[in-house]
C-alpha cells in the first residue's frame, strides 16, 4: 500500500513537470502566434515577405534533394560497409550537428572565401560568399548529417537477410538495393526529408556568416526575420516568424507520422 502510494505521488511529479514544460514551450510560441496573425495577411502582401518566401522556398528544395543524393549512399557505408577507421569516419560526419550554425558558416566562409579551392571555384562560377549558392551549401552543410543520421536509422533498420536473398534470386547489389533496401526505407526518406527541408527553412547563422543579410538579394524568411527586427518593423518580423512556425508543425506532424513507425514497419516485414 505504502509503495502504491508512492509510486501514485511520483507519477505525479513526472506529469507536473511533462506540463510545465509543455507550458513552457507554447506559451511562448503561441505568444508570437497571437501577436502575429492579425498582421501576416498584410505583411505577405509586401515585396519583401514575398522574394523571401521565393528564395527560401528555391534554395531549401535544391538543398533538401542535395542532402537526399548524398545522405543515401553516405548512410549506406555506415550502416552495411566495413571501412576503416569507421568510429572515427562516423564521428567526423556527424561533427557538424556538434557545431553552432555561425560555427559552420564561418568554416564555410573561410573555406569558399580564402582558400585556393574557393578562388578556383569563384573562377569557374561557382562564388558561394554572399551569393544565393552561398544559402544553398550552408544549408546542405548543416543538414546533411541529420539526414544521414535519419537514413542510417532507417536503413539499419532493414533485415540485410533479404538483400541476400534477393541476391540468391540473381539480383546484383545494386538492384538489391534499389528493389529491396529502398522500397523499405521509404517512410524513412519521407520523414527525413520533410524535416530537412523545414529546417533548411529555418537556417539562420550559417546563412548569415557565408551568405550575409542583403535585402532582396540573400534575404531568407530568418534573414528577413533578422533584418526587420533590427530595423524595428514587427509586424513583417512576426509575419516571418508566424510562416516558419506553421511550416514547422505540418513538417513535424510529417515526421511524426511517417519517422515514428518506419523501423517497426520495416522490420515486420
Amino acid at each position: 500500500m505504502k509503495k502504491t502510494w508512492w509510486k501514485e505521488k511520483f507519477n505525479i511529479f513526472m506529469v507536473v513537470i511533462a506540463y510545465l514544460t509543455l507550458f513552457f514551450f507554447m506559451g511562448a510560441i503561441l505568444t508570437v502566434v497571437i501577436k502575429g496573425l492579425p498582421h501576416i495577411g498584410r505583411a505577405l502582401a509586401t515585396p519583401e515577405i514575398q522574394f523571401a518566401i521565393k528564395l527560401s522556398l528555391y534554395t531549401s528544395f535544391i538543398s533538401t534533394v542535395l542532402c537526399v543524393l548524398v545522405a543515401i549512399p553516405v548512410a549506406y557505408v555506415q550502416a552495411r560497409v566495413d571501412i576503416p577507421l569507421k568510429s572515427l569516419f562516423n564521428t567526423l560526419i556527424d561533427l557538424p550537428l556538434a557545431l553552432p550554425p555561425v560555427v559552420s558558416g564561418i568554416c564555410l566562409l573561410l573555406f569558399f572565401g580564402t582558400t585556393a579551392f574557393g578562388g578556383w571555384l569563384e573562377d569557374i562560377g561557382l562564388a558561394f560568399v554572399f551569393t544565393t549558392k552561398g544559402i544553398i551549401i550552408a544549408q546542405f552543410f548543416v543538414n546533411l548529417p541529420f539526414m544521414i543520421r535519419v537514413m542510417r536509422s532507417t536503413i539499419l533498420s532493414v533485415n540485410p537477410r533479404l538483400e541476400f536473398i534477393a541476391r540468391t534470386l540473381g539480383c546484383t547489389p545494386v538492384l538489391a538495393f534499389l528493389k529491396v533496401t529502398l522500397p523499405l526505407s521509404r517512410n524513412g526518406i519521407i520523414a527525413g526529408t520533410v524535416i530537412t527541408w523545414s529546417k533548411a527553412l529555418g537556417e539562420f547563422g550559417a546563412i548569415l556568416m557565408l551568405a550575409g543579410a542583403t535585402r532582396f538579394r540573400t534575404e531568407t524568411l530568418p534573414i528577413s526575420l533578422f533584418l526587420n527586427m533590427s530595423t524595428g518593423n514587427l509586424e513583417e518580423a512576426m509575419a516571418a516568424t508566424n510562416l516558419l512556425i506553421i511550416i514547422s508543425m505540418i513538417s513535424l506532424y510529417v515526421f511524426n507520422k511517417f519517422g515514428g513507425d518506419f523501423i517497426g514497419d520495416t522490420r515486420s516485414i
